[in-house]
Formats: structure tokens, C-alpha cells, sequence
């Protein structure tokens, strides 16, 4: 049995002040039918990055709102996400670097 590729598209990262690991929020739409947002970005302390989907305290438990349902579909987002985030970085770290003195 072959895995459906899952579409995710029109990535939004929402940077905030760095705090004990989260760098922003990420909103998303997956294969064109569903928007998905207010999902966390941290930094993992190994390197790289982790995703942290939205949960609702109900008395004394955190309920999911929503997430992926499978590990395939989890890598998915994960990869489109991260690249994204990624490459914000880069571009915000690159226009930051001091120009070439013209002299």
C-alpha cells in the first residue's frame, strides 16, 4: 500500500522573543482543504527544530485539537515546515550581515 504525499502550502511563520526553546508559530494548509495554525516551533537541544501542536486544558488534562495521525503525515509537515522556517532564518541572518565596504 503506497502513502498519499500530503500537500502543505502557504507556510506562515510567526517569529516571538525567544524563550525557553520557542522561536515562533507556524500556520499551514494541507492539501488544500484545511487550515492549521497555532502550532509552536522550538528548537531541540540536539539541533534542529520541533513542532508542538495546539492542546486545550479541560479540567485537569491537555486535549488535543488537533495533529498528525500518523508518522508519515508527522515527517510531512515537519519537513515543509522546518524548510520553511529554515529559510526564513538564513534570509534574516544574510541581511543582517554587514556589506562589502565599496572603497
Amino acid at each position: 500500500m503506497s502513502q498519499n504525499q500530503t500537500i502543505i502550502s502557504e507556510i506562515q511563520f510567526y517569529p516571538v522573543k525567544p524563550k525557553d526553546g520557542l522561536l515562533g508559530f507556524v500556520s499551514f494548509v494541507v492539501d488544500d482543504k484545511f487550515w492549521m495554525g497555532s502550532i509552536a516551533v522550538f528548537t531541540r537541544l540536539e539541533g534542529g527544530y520541533r513542532l508542538v501542536y495546539p492542546t486545550r486544558k479541560v479540567g485537569s488534562q491537555n486535549i488535543n485539537i488537533f495533529h498528525p495521525i500518523n508518522r508519515d503525515a508527522s515527517l510531512q509537515v515537519e519537513s515543509a515546515v522546518i524548510k520553511k522556517v529554515e529559510q526564513i532564518f538564513n534570509e534574516d541572518y544574510k541581511s543582517t550581515e554587514p556589506t562589502e565596504k565599496m572603497w
